[in-house]
């Protein structure tokens, strides 16, 4: 099955949700973007960027210790050595080099943990754009280090301060935005959730994961490909971007680890493809957290960028089709998977990778011991400091 469709679907998933002035806009990105993945300039440049700049190809490291702890063989895949410390500069020089194709010169975004911030002022920078980044009130808290940093880049930092205060706020937010300037503007989204064709074209920029993953697991392991792919999940960029490339493969079982925040109670966690119910998001119909009228609830996570009450409809449509299985960790385990990743291998992970290090754990002794896991450490932990440091007396 070939997803998604002509119209954006994947399977009942997907589409352009949105209002009409913004169709025009959708249709003259769908255009661009398919003018550009076939044009072989766009892809010299771009792979230019993504290893001299940003850094690719990130190591695919065999954790000794952890697979040790565990029982069975583990991969990292080092997304976190990337420029700017996460996977989001894939997509975010994808986006760009296309914005600039496309005649924009103002660009705008939506972070929820920062990362994505960071990745779209540090591109617009590097181009020479005017940037605005929209951030909940509450994420700009407890993510003040990547404030401090967008805005040294140039960038513009609104804060949100409706609602939860969270990444669903700033995103409606920088919706808003872009209705009101089209014309000029162009709305790098950061993660494979939106109106058609953003789920699409950012799960295509993000698959180099996947593609260096199925490259170097062989060269490294002499195996044709690994047993179990495993990454955190919130929008889902990181994710997509590791399994996509694996989709075909039906011997490979992936596993996206969401976040059970303080457990299954309405507004206390993030785990929208546990606990959700269909609807329509940010223009996309995908699986949703909902109360008994069918209103979005608020999300809750430690992990900022998990903290959303959707999820990209292509993995909607994974967990519909059996092709991947979803779980949640709740907040307490996730710090337990980043002290275990830490101590075992001196790599302090992202609060949200920590939620699929922790997974790992109920895994423990219960695979073979030939078996092999590919983990997305999506991110590195730097801008989580402070939530160690919250939480001294449990990790230390």
């Amino acid at each position: 099955m070939r997803v998604p469709d002509s119209r954006g679907y994947y399977g009942e998933f997907g589409g352009r949700f949105v209002p009409e002035t913004l169709i025009p806009a959708l249709l003259e990105l769908e255009r661009a973007y398919k003018e550009a993945r076939r044009d072989p300039e766009f892809r010299k440049e771009l792979l230019y960027y993504l290893s001299r700049y940003a850094g690719r190809p990130t190591p695919l490291y065999f954790a000794e210790r952890l697979s040790d702890y565990l029982g069975f063989r583990v991969y990292l895949k080092r997304e976190d050595l990337l420029h700017t410390g996460a996977h989001k500069i894939n997509n975010t020089l994808g986006q760009i080099l296309l914005a600039r194709r496309m005649g924009k010169r103002r660009i705008i975004a939506e972070t929820g943990a920062g990362q994505h911030g960071v990745a779209t002022a540090t591109v617009c920078a590097r181009f020479g754009m005017k940037c605005v980044v929209y951030m909940g009130e509450e994420d700009m808290r407890r993510q003040e280090l990547n404030v401090l940093r967008m805005r040294l880049l140039g960038a513009e930092v609104v804060p949100v301060k409706t609602g939860a205060r969270t990444l669903k706020e700033a995103t409606s937010q920088a919706i808003r935005d872009w209705v009101s300037n089209v014309r000029d503007t162009f709305y790098i989204i950061g993660s494979v959730v939106g109106p058609h064709p953003y789920p699409m074209m950012v799960r295509d920029f993000q698959s180099v994961i996947g593609e260096e993953v199925r490259r170097q697991f062989k060269k490294m392991t002499g195996r044709p490909y690994p047993d179990l792919l495993i990454a955190c999940v919130g929008g889902g960029s990181n994710a997509m971007g590791l399994f996509y490339p694996f989709y075909r493969l039906r011997s490979v079982e992936m596993i996206g680890v969401e976040a059970k925040g303080e457990g299954f109670g309405l507004g206390k966690h993030s785990a929208s493809l546990c606990r959700g119910k269909k609807g329509v998001l940010h223009g996309a119909m995908t699986m949703l957290l909902q109360d008994e009228d069918g209103q979005v609830v608020n999300a809750h996570s430690i992990a900022a960028g998990l903290d959303y009450p959707g999820v990209g409809p292509e993995h909607a449509f994974y967990k519909a089709s059996g092709r991947a299985r979803y779980v949640a960790v709740d907040d307490r385990s996730a710090l337990k998977g980043l002290k275990l990743l830490s101590q075992l291998e001196g790599i302090i992970p992202a609060m949200e990778s920590a939620h699929a290090v922790a997974y790992l754990s109920r895994l423990r002794r219960k695979l073979d011991r030939d078996k092999t896991v590919v983990l997305c450490l999506s991110g590195r932990g730097d801008k989580d400091m402070h939530i160690v440091q919250e939480h001294r007396e449990d990790l230390i």
